[in-house]
């Protein structure tokens, strides 16, 4: 009996320590962002869908609006329109596309393979973007539409998101998803839109929360109405209290028009320079070149380099954010080789230099500048421009500063990762560097010299041949116990 009770009253105990959100922002925005947010930088975003089938936008916009876009009669959707007319013809409706949309070439072990190789730890497919259709069972998608529209009952005929979820998972990665709250031409949005919130969205949410559990819910669409038209603080309340996600899930900031960079667990930046310190967690999404679903008219030059991703995430980081990299997949289910190398490029570099990557926070100052003046770099929500490839070097560009070393720090140690090989000497300034500290180079065996005096720290670099060197284009050195001075 005492063992019983004593069980039962740990058991309250334990339940009583789980914090209880009430479903407004003031509360929702007390719970913390999860530790594995924070330490996992790097995560895949998967823009696939029935969009997938045309695969197609003008260079410089999102292929995934492609529905949208051929029904605008805006002069400036002209292309879409005629590209439609002239492959599919005029009367030819987006939705006859999903039997197309085949996946037959799927491998969700494949893409999980890729993902870890590409040194990514989270995962996070569109469930359903604004199209509305679904890469799982949703009854309600196919309800509200009056016709089969997801991906069990039309197309592939599979369960998409199970099959990824699964292979995920068992790679050790985080899975979560994307959820478009809006729908473009669902009947019951255009008709009534708050018994589409109410019959269709928060069920449909709920469903697809219940059955995958996910880490991370990226929700979009949200703009048309504010939050309590969406009942989104009833909706998290649900996800923060009572959902089988409920311990380790987090949220952006995408649940009402108003609450983009006001509410939520993190931040969004899209296409943008994200923002400029760690004063809340933060993410920056884009695809690899102007799109992210898939677009075939995308060429090779449209594409940023491996090198410049690499840099994207390292700068991002150094400010204490998250890159969410996206990928668009085909129809029938292949991942572009050319976004497959892109992957590769960074995980080969990660492999090397990851410990400065994973589990840093902001250093208190993200970067060191060479002399000369220093760039203007604004921030946004959206669409910022953000030309790095012209802020990073060893050395002044046309008497312009550049960014010479990045930050990231843990707890016992600093990291300073170069924009490109230093030299013979990397010379830090505005560092404390306790006495005796050892310093070294990630990939590169054995303590490296180095002399310290006032806030200046000097590092002679090891003599490495062409083909010594353990990774390309940004290299990582650790000084144990230093810190940056602001």
């Amino acid at each position: 009996m005492k063992t019983a009770l004593f069980l039962t009253l740990a058991l309250l105990g334990s339940a009583q320590a789980e914090p209880t959100y009430e479903p407004h922002w003031a509360s929702l925005d007390q719970r913390p962002t999860p530790d594995w947010y924070l330490d996992a930088k790097f995560g895949v975003f998967i823009h696939w869908g029935v969009y997938s089938v045309p695969a197609w936008g003008e260079v410089g916009k999102y292929a995934e609006w492609y529905w949208n876009n051929i029904k605008s009669s805006k002069p400036a959707n002209a292309p879409w329109r005629e590209f439609h007319a002239k492959n599919y013809g005029a009367d030819f409706a987006y939705q006859d596309f999903a039997p197309r949309f085949t996946a037959e070439l799927f491998d969700a072990n494949q893409w999980a393979d890729l993902f870890a190789r590409a040194g990514i730890k989270y995962v996070v497919p569109t469930s359903k973007h604004h199209e509305g259709f679904a890469l799982w069972p949703s009854a309600e998608a196919s309800r509200t539409w009056g016709r089969p529209w997801n991906a069990v009952e039309i197309g592939p005929k599979r369960d998409l998101m199970r099959e990824l979820a699964d292979a995920t998972r068992a790679k050790g990665l985080k899975f979560g998803f994307y959820f478009s709250l809006y729908e473009w031409f669902n009947p019951l949005w255009l008709s009534d839109k708050p018994r589409y919130v109410t019959e269709h969205m928060i069920p449909q949410f709920k469903d697809v929360v219940t059955r995958y559990q996910p880490a991370i819910i990226f929700s979009d669409g949200e703009w048309d109405l504010p939050s309590k038209d969406w009942h989104s603080e009833e909706l998290l309340a649900w996800l923060f209290n009572e959902s089988p996600s409920r311990n380790e899930v987090v949220i952006n900031d995408r649940w009402g028009k108003e609450t983009r960079h006001k509410h939520g667990g993190y931040y969004t930046t899209e296409y943008a320079a994200g923002m400029q310190d760690d004063a809340h967690a933060w993410e920056e999404s884009r695809g690899m070149a102007y799109s992210y679903g898939y677009n075939r008219a995308e060429r090779v030059d449209d594409y940023k380099t491996g090198r410049e991703m690499i840099f994207v995430l390292v700068d991002l980081v150094s400010r204490g954010g998250n890159l969410l990299l996206d990928i668009g997949p085909a129809a029938d289910g292949t991942i572009p080789p050319l976004m497959e190398q892109r992957l590769l490029e960074i995980g080969d570099w990660l492999k090397v230099n990851g410990e400065a990557i994973y589990g840093t926070r902001f250093a208190g100052r993200s970067c060191q500048w060479t002399e000369g003046e220093q760039p203007k770099q604004e921030y946004g929500e959206y669409m910022v421009k953000y030309n790095l490839m012209y802020q990073v070097g060893q050395a002044p560009k046309d008497g312009r500063a550049v960014k010479q070393v990045f930050f990231t720090k843990k707890p016992d140690a600093l990291y300073a990762i170069t924009a490109g090989w230093p030299g013979q000497e990397l010379v830090l300034r505005g560092v404390k560097v306790p006495a005796g500290a050892a310093v070294t180079m990630l990939g590169v065996p054995g303590i490296l010299k180095s002399s310290a005096s006032g806030d200046t720290l000097t590092i002679t670099t090891p003599d490495l041949g062409p083909e010594a060197a353990p990774c390309r284009y940004a290299y990582a050195f650790k000084i144990e116990g230093a810190k940056i001075i602001p």
